[in-house]
């Protein structure tokens, strides 16, 4: 009988020893994943900095694209003002030769003959100085054209470097969320912020479509994207894919309609997304808004 007291003893000891172990690894886990929240939370902080500084660099660049639209309408003002004056002068020279090529039938001598001849002279000057002045207005066009061209190739070097930044800070965001789920299983499900994302994301999967891919940047910006669609399948969420696919009636999506004369008759197709369509866990959360291109 004594025996058997002291064993069940031990057992009993064993047990607790053992439930106090195993409470000490979970306590231990949980401060782990509470340093590695805090940990993001802060990244977090000094990545929302560095956006806020990222919004005054796009400021700057939207400045300076005004000013420079504002010197191609001056250029454009100065050529068709000298354009309007040589075709004055033109119009004037015309003028004056038919009025004397009408005194020839009244007059015949040399006087007749010099003024021909400086009439005709004048005809060349004239077209001469037009010629010139075309050649001018074509390299002038040209010239603004390249600054133009090298503008917004400048621009959207930037923006990429930005909407990749950008791209970087949603990524992260989307880890702290996985993070916090999984730290508190039991919370009510907030889906403000991968609405903000998923919003945000789906504007710079359009722009990619848009833009050229040999711009600096296009491919890192592509990646950066995928790697955000990549981490809202891992939080359950899925961002349905509709640029450029067929539309119809009875889809369930608030569209607005524009005609588009590249497109056959009764063609519609979704061109550019508003707000994407979003599920969570195959739960529609949010519908789409969308435009949609339709054939006359």
């Amino acid at each position: 009988m004594k025996k058997i007291v002291v064993l069940l003893s031990v057992i009993s000891c064993f047990t607790i020893s053992f439930g106090q172990e195993n409470n000490n690894k979970i306590e231990k886990e949980i401060d782990g994943l509470k340093t590695q929240i805090n940990s993001l939370r802060s990244s977090n902080t000094n990545l929302n900095d560095e956006i806020n500084s990222l919004e005054s660099k796009i400021e700057e660049l939207n400045v300076n694209l005004d000013s420079l639209n504002v010197q191609v309408r001056n250029n454009e003002s100065s050529i068709n003002t000298k354009s309007t004056k040589l075709n004055s002068r033109i119009t004037t020279t015309e003028t004056k030769t038919n009025e004397k090529l009408v005194k020839v039938d009244e007059t015949i001598g040399k006087t007749t003959l010099y003024s021909i001849i400086g009439v005709l002279l004048a005809i060349i000057l004239s077209g001469i100085l037009y010629w010139l002045l075309s050649k001018r207005q074509k390299t002038d066009k040209t010239h603004v054209e390249m600054q133009l061209s090298n503008a917004k190739k400048s621009i959207e070097e930037e923006q990429v470097q930005i909407n990749t930044k950008l791209a970087e800070l949603y990524n992260g965001q989307m880890e702290l969320l996985k993070h916090e789920r999984k730290a508190n299983p039991g919370n009510d499900i907030d889906h403000s912020l991968a609405l903000k994302v998923a919003d945000e994301i789906v504007k710079m999967q359009m722009n990619l479509v848009h833009m050229d891919s040999k711009v600096r940047g296009h491919k890192q910006l592509t990646i950066a994207v995928t790697n955000v669609f990549d981490n809202f399948k891992a939080n359950g969420y899925e961002i349905v894919d509709l640029l450029n696919k067929p539309y119809n009636d009875g889809m369930n999506m608030d569209a607005s309609k524009e005609p588009d004369p590249t497109l056959n008759e009764g063609v519609q197709l979704i061109r550019r997304i508003i707000k994407p369509e979003i599920h969570y866990n195959n739960k529609m959360i949010q519908k789409a808004q969308v435009i949609v291109a339709y054939g006359e």
